[in-house]
């Protein structure tokens, strides 16, 4: 458009402190969004040197010790938020958890605002969910996880949390990290890498800071601020759904996330060369309004390396929890045995989920409610 220009902007390295991406963006972004003679001003990418890469942790584990600890490969992994989100009691909660666990999901998910209301106590929970955890596992036989949400008023406050999650054997704890802060998130992310827990990040708040075309900051520069800082998964819009995303523009940044370098991509919006020097990578988490007749376009656009989320997509289901679960976990398995035997999954999708059908009732159920979505 007119106006408007892009500015490339370099700044010596010893004006950060090291390992600390509160420092980074308060630096970078700080003041000048604030200044008067400007209208508008978007921070669009920003290249990390390797010298400074290097100062930070990462993620506390990455894709692979990920799949290594639940021991689940080749196929993306399932995970299902529970819905309604407030209003619960723990109990009812973990029941739920259970259901969807049982059915065939890898994880159920603590909503981002589930933190420790008056209705549902964040230690109850904690509590009901690992034993729903437990009752699934020793029932399927696989490893299992729900996000347990460590998100708290006080840094102490989350940090205790998370201890009592790993306590009780949990295997993943959850952060929101921009609420949350980068400083709690970096200190949340050390723990987990110290005490063997998976960290799983929502990404609330960023819609605030990113959504502007003009003004602002994109999302993949929080996601590079993300991956620095710490976490396993990042929620990272889904291409399709409810939430925006444009194809292109979230592919680049999903690979952002997951590879070790990536070369600069004006096309999918990566300004810059970005070498992350071995940090571990970070699932990229599709979630919103999406449901089993996205599974094929899903299983294409993310590949392997993911979760995929479906909130409504499990719990809308007419008979229930579990039924939906089972829907979800058959139209993946459908879709990775169809994308290993060589077929088009953007052609042929519709087809795929129909066949899978014919032989899983609940599957047939769920391709009833969501075909007109």
């Amino acid at each position: 458009e007119e106006n408007q220009y892009i500015a490339y902007v370099a700044y010596p390295l010893d004006l950060f402190e090291e390992g600390s991406v509160t420092n980074m963006f308060t630096s970078i972004v700080g003041n000048v969004f604030g200044f008067k003679a400007l209208r508008a001003l978007r921070l669009e990418d920003l290249r990390i040197p390797v010298a400074y890469t290097k100062t930070f942790q990462g993620p506390p584990h990455g894709i692979q010790v990920e799949r290594d600890k639940l021991n689940k490969y080749g196929r993306p992994l399932l995970g299902c938020t529970i819905k309604p989100k407030l209003g619960l009691s723990a109990k009812n909660y973990g029941r739920a958890v259970y259901e969807c666990l049982r059915g065939g999901l890898d994880f159920t998910k603590d909503d981002e605002n589930v933190n420790s209301q008056p209705f549902m106590r964040w230690r109850d929970r904690f509590l009901f969910c690992v034993e729903a955890l437990y009752k699934a596992q020793s029932e399927t036989g696989e490893i299992k996880g729900h996000y347990l949400n460590a998100t708290a008023g006080t840094c102490e406050e989350m940090m205790k949390r998370a201890v009592f999650a790993r306590e009780l054997g949990a295997p993943i704890v959850m952060h929101d990290y921009l609420t949350g802060g980068f400083t709690a998130n970096t200190s949340l992310a050390h723990y987990c890498r110290d005490n063997g827990l998976l960290l799983h990040i929502h990404r609330a708040m960023h819609a605030v800071i990113d959504r502007q075309k003009n003004h602002g900051m994109h999302f993949r520069v929080l996601a590079k601020g993300l991956r620095m800082s710490g976490g396993d998964h990042i929620h990272a819009g889904t291409v399709v759904g409810k939430l925006e995303g444009e194809r292109d523009i979230t592919l680049g940044f999903v690979d952002l996330l997951r590879d070790d370098y990536i070369e600069k991509d004006r096309s999918r919006g990566i300004y810059f060369t970005q070498d992350w020097v071995s940090l571990p990578g970070v699932i990229p988490v599709a979630s919103g309004g999406i449901h089993v007749w996205h599974m094929p376009a899903l299983t294409e656009i993310f590949g392997d390396d993911a979760v995929l989320q479906f909130g409504g997509g499990t719990l809308g289901h007419p008979w229930g929890n579990a039924p939906g679960a089972v829907a979800n976990r058959v139209a993946l398995e459908a879709c990775v045995k169809a994308r290993n035997e060589g077929r088009d999954l953007a052609a042929e999708g519709n087809e795929i989920i129909r066949e899978a059908s014919k032989w899983s009732p609940e599957l047939a159920a769920a391709c009833e409610v969501w075909k007109e979505i």
